[in-house]
């Protein structure tokens, strides 16, 4: 049985964190992440992704724990590096990545969500980063990502309080886009990856490249990274197919290219 079950529809594919029994993230399940997305990037089908977690209790409940009882430093730096390379794969996935957080979302679980472009949670959802109760930190990208949706002060109050948000408090503060009823998660992320169809998946790549890296540099030298990007697109297939679609009233044949 695959940690990581993966079902690919036309122009989706859906990942199942299949772990239980709570979806945990391990030494298998994160390198196969890794790998999983990579295979997305290189299937020029694939324009989106919708990330959940089996069961109906469990989106992810984050690291199994197991792993660093021992108190090994070196397998913390493995472990760590794992986190990391897998999570930041996720995240520079080149196209449309989703979240449907359809339980728990603890520790790691809400970090791999925080690594994909849209996040709807179901209603009885809960989120945190509960770290610091076991003398751990975020480390799969969280004290970055956290901060920078919803604000220092309401990481903080996560992070360093390690307090819990029901779905509700999430999408008020800008952590999720979307609250569900209990059982939807997975099909309202499934009709948002359907409406990244209507986009080119070249442009929606140079989008998200110019969105996320705003986080980085000045939005002056973003002014300039942004013209270009648009001139390189004129390079594309895709370019000259999508405005020739609109001129002639047609919907356009996206090639990815």
């Amino acid at each position: 049985m695959s940690k990581i079950d993966v079902t690919i529809e036309g122009h989706q594919a859906l990942l199942t964190i299949n772990n239980p029994p709570a979806n945990t993230w391990d030494g298998e399940s994160l390198p196969l992440l890794r790998d999983t997305i990579a295979e997305m990037n290189e299937n020029r089908e694939v324009y989106s992704l919708v990330l959940t977690g089996e069961g109906e209790k469990f989106f992810s409940a984050g690291a199994d724990l197991n792993m660093f009882a021992d108190g090994d430093i070196a397998n913390a730096r493995r472990m760590a590096v794992e986190f990391g390379s897998a999570f930041e794969t996720l995240s520079q996935f080149r196209g449309v990545s989703i979240a449907a957080i359809n339980g728990f979302a603890m520790g790691g679980g809400l970090e791999a969500a925080m690594c994909c472009d849209i996040r709807v949670a179901e209603s009885q959802a809960q989120m945190g980063l509960p770290e610091a109760t076991v003398g751990l930190l975020p480390g799969g990208l969280g004290t970055q990502h956290l901060s920078w949706l919803v604000g220092e002060g309401w990481a903080k109050r996560m992070i360093l309080l390690g307090e819990r948000v029901d779905a509700e408090t999430a999408k008020a503060i800008g952590l999720v886009e979307e609250v569900v009823p209990t059982g939807e998660s997975l099909k309202r992320a499934q009709e948002m990856a359907t409406m990244v169809e209507n986009q080119s998946p070249m442009s929606i790549a140079a989008c998200k490249n110019l969105i996320q890296s705003a986080r980085h540099r000045a939005m002056s030298d973003g002014y300039i990274l942004e013209r270009d990007a648009f001139v390189n697109l004129f390079s594309t297939d895709d370019q000259a197919e999508g405005v020739n679609a609109f001129l002639e009233k047609r919907k356009p044949a996206w090639k990815n290219s």
